[in-house]
């Protein structure tokens, strides 16, 4: 079990990660042997395109509208973790996601004067739970204190991951001697599910729109076959990406801005992650009765959770709250490409969401 840190500088992340090499399967064939049982999702990848110069232009154009507003977050971030961990900090991200996310904040918190935090970034799957190798290699082979450890992502959506999370670790802690704390700490929890969080709101967090290239060129996870059980889980590292990464260039735009960053409150407030999950769950009712989904996993609600399923799933349709906005602009140029009909939906409380084509 070799750390590395991908593309990124290993004072950004290291992931507890396994490169492998990964037979790719189509999306459509991916879809359907998903769809059948026959695989799990962590099990197969479908090969990763690099963004086109139009959608690269977007992404670039979404850092430059929203570095300010994201550096003031990740640095409330930051400080409320130097109030609940005045030892100690280590952050552990959920690749990959949470890894620009945790990037950041390290560089944050180093910036606060934190020197000794560090950043590792670790697998968690949907039904199959977290890496507990990778735990037990930052709490026993790295000495981390168990009470610094500090869960991240980069957002909730419907909330599967941070239950996963919690389960997680709440299994962890039956049968480990040390102590982990389950909370989950997001940038933007649209689904009222993290127990920190800087937002509520669904905006376009440009890390969110992309993929390995602003990931440290890493797949996300993948637990299949060839990882064995002393093994971390598993990624594909995409060297042929290397001149069209934007890891640590983005990492550089958002960080440029930490010192004049605006001090805003993280938001954890009961009420108001009460009701942003009634709004969450009466609009995933609401589209379930209206389109007649199957399964749950077929909804993905939020600007980066349909960026996701346009990139790398089988779409059957886009909704967007205001075709108008710049946060859903990207989305469009993929929904066009791939030939997916827009539904406008005003009275959604998120900016957009994607349904995934059902192959039953």
């Amino acid at each position: 079990m070799t750390p590395f840190s991908g593309s990124y500088r290993p004072e950004d992340v290291v992931f507890l990660l396994k490169p492998v090499s990964l037979a790719m399967v189509d999306i459509a064939g991916k879809e359907r042997l998903i769809q059948s049982g026959a695989y799990h999702y962590s099990e197969l990848l479908s090969p990763e395109q690099v963004p086109g110069p139009h959608y690269l232009v977007l992404f670039e154009m979404l850092t430059a509208r929203y570095a300010h507003r994201l550096a003031a977050e990740i640095m409330a971030l930051a400080r409320h973790l130097i109030k609940t961990r005045p030892s100690q900090i280590t952050i552990v991200s959920l690749a990959r996601a949470g890894t620009p996310i945790g990037a950041l904040l390290v560089r944050a918190l180093r910036q606060l004067g934190r020197i000794d935090a560090c950043h590792y970034s670790i697998s968690i799957i949907r039904d199959r739970g977290i890496d507990q190798n990778a735990l037990a290699f930052i709490l026993r082979q790295k000495n981390r204190e168990p009470a610094g450890l500090a869960f991240v992502d980069g957002w909730t959506a419907k909330g599967v991951i941070a239950q996963e999370l919690q389960q997680a670790v709440r299994d962890w802690n039956a049968n480990q001697s040390e102590m982990l704390d389950e909370s989950l700490h997001v940038v933007s929890d649209i689904g009222g599910i993290a127990d920190i969080a800087a937002t509520c709101d669904d905006y376009a967090i440009p890390s969110g729109i992309l993929n390995a290239t602003v990931s440290g060129l890493t797949s996300r996870s993948i637990l299949n076959a060839a990882i064995g059980p002393k093994d971390f889980h598993g990624c594909v590292f995409y060297e042929k990406f290397r001149t069209q990464d934007r890891s640590s260039w983005f990492l550089d735009q958002i960080t440029a801005h930490f010192s004049g960053a605006s001090a805003v409150p993280v938001y954890c407030n009961l009420d108001q992650r009460s009701e942003r999950r009634r709004l969450m769950m009466d609009f995933l009712s609401r589209i379930n009765k209206n389109h007649q989904i199957r399964n749950k996993n077929f909804i993905k609600p939020g600007v980066a959770e349909a960026t996701r399923v346009l990139l790398r799933r089988l779409p059957d349709l886009l909704l967007l709250r205001d075709p108008a906005h710049p946060d859903v602009e990207h989305l469009q140029l993929l929904a066009g490409e791939k030939q997916v009909p827009v539904v406008i939906d005003p009275a959604m409380p998120i900016q957009a969401a994607a349904l995934i084509k059902d192959l039953s």
